[in-house]
């Protein structure tokens, strides 16, 4: 329903909403490489369709943990995917988790923007050292792009929408 609903705003304000599903599950970090490639290709190719739109999904990610960062699943896949998109212009993302708890921390999850990596590397910090040191609350806290709900009282699923334009 939160993706049906996500869906329908985004239909309203012009931009095609595509639903990839609601059980996507697996690393966050690999899920994020995924949707990082689907936008790249809505951007280059305009497959499977044109831009603007939003690439819906949900699911319960996974992290495997090796390093000693603060982070949570939607974290991770947002900094992966910031790796993965690499700075690509008119590509933007939010994640978080609809109970408003990331992991083991007040933030639900994060924003990226395309600028995103060039503001971390501006301010000496390196994006594939904190994914892989599993820093993905820091790295987005030291941005200003974490995203702060506080409980919800409801858990629905992770919420992911990248906006292609």
């Amino acid at each position: 329903m939160a993706l049906e609903a996500a869906a329908k705003v985004a239909a309203c304000v012009g931009y095609t909403p595509v639903q990839l599903g609601d059980s996507i599950e697996g690393e966050a970090r690999d899920v994020g490489k995924v949707m990082a490639g689907i936008a790249l290709q809505v951007r280059r190719h305009r497959q499977p369709v044109a831009a603007p739109c939003v690439l819906l999904s949900g699911g319960e990610t996974t992290v495997t943990v090796r390093g000693k960062g603060r982070g949570g699943r939607n974290v991770e896949f947002l900094l992966a995917l910031a790796v993965a998109l690499d700075s690509e212009p008119g590509v933007f993302a939010v994640a978080g988790d609809t109970d408003g708890v990331d992991g083991q921390a007040e933030i639900a999850g994060a924003f990226v923007t395309p600028d995103s990596l060039k503001r971390a590397w501006a301010k000496g910090i390196r994006p594939r050292d904190r994914l892989a040191d599993n820093d993905g609350h820091s790295f987005f806290e030291a941005l200003g792009d974490s995203l702060v709900t506080g409980p919800t009282l409801t858990n629905v699923n992770d919420f992911r929408a990248i906006l292609v334009l």
